[in-house]
C-alpha cells in the first residue's frame, strides 16, 4: 500500500542520504518518468507521491545545509503534496526556456491553474490548485510553478482505476488551450494512487 504521509522519522542523516543518492536519483528518474505528461508546447505534468516527495525533501535539505532546522519546513511543504487515496497530485510547470517568450507567456496565462482538469468520458475531474501563496499576480502573470490536486469521490476513483479508454489531461485557457490522452505507463502508474 502506499504511505501517505512523511515525517521525520523517514529523513535520513545527510551522510546516509549522499550514500545512497547516486542508485536513489536513478530510481526516482525512472519513477519520475512515468508519472510525467506533457501538455502542449510548454506545460509539465509531474505527478507526486511519496516517493517523488520524500526525494524532494532529501533533495532540499542537501542543497540548502539547513540541518534539523530545515527538515520540519520541508516537511510542511512537501507533505501536503502526498496523494490521501481520492486524489492525484501534481506539480505543474509552464517550462519556456527563453526568457523573453517566458515573460511574454506567463504574463498572458493568469488563471490557467482553475482552467485544468482530467477527462475520462464524460466525468471531469477539476484541479484543485493549492493556495498557500497567490500563484497570478493582480496584473494577470502567472508564476511558471503550480500545485495542484485532483480530488476525487470514491466513484470517480474506482472509475479512474477501471477505464476503458485512457483519461486525459486538458487545459482550458484562453490562451493555452490543449489536451494530451495518459499514456499507458502513466496512467498504471497513477491508478497506484487511488
Amino acid at each position: 500500500m502506499m504511505k501517505r504521509t512523511l515525517s521525520k522519522a523517514d529523513i535520513l542523516p545527510m551522510t546516509e542520504f549522499e550514500g545512497l543518492r547516486p542508485q536513489k536519483r536513478q530510481e526516482i528518474m525512472a519513477l519520475k518518468k512515468k508519472r510525467r505528461v506533457f501538455v502542449g508546447p510548454f506545460a509539465l505534468f509531474i505527478f507526486e507521491n511519496y516517493d517523488t516527495l520524500w526525494w524532494q525533501v532529501h533533495e532540499m535539505l542537501r542543497i540548502e545545509k539547513g540541518g534539523d532546522e530545515q527538515i520540519q519546513d520541508e516537511l510542511d511543504a512537501y507533505v501536503p503534496l502526498i496523494p490521501q487515496g481520492k486524489e492525484l497530485v501534481a506539480t505543474f510547470m509552464l517550462e519556456i526556456d527563453d526568457p523573453q517568450i517566458r515573460a511574454h507567456l506567463l504574463g498572458q496565462l493568469g488563471g490557467i491553474e482553475d482552467t485544468i482538469q482530467i477527462r475520462m468520458g464524460d466525468e471531469i475531474i477539476r484541479a484543485h490548485p493549492t493556495r498557500d501563496q497567490n500563484r497570478t499576480t493582480d496584473t494577470g502573470k502567472t508564476s511558471s510553478v503550480h500545485f495542484l490536486h485532483f480530488k476525487m469521490t470514491a466513484d470517480q476513483a474506482l472509475k479512474f482505476k477501471s477505464q476503458d479508454t485512457l483519461p486525459r489531461i486538458q487545459i482550458t485557457h484562453p490562451a493555452y488551450i490543449y489536451e494530451t490522452e495518459l499514456e499507458k505507463e502513466v496512467y498504471e502508474s497513477l491508478k497506484g494512487d487511488l
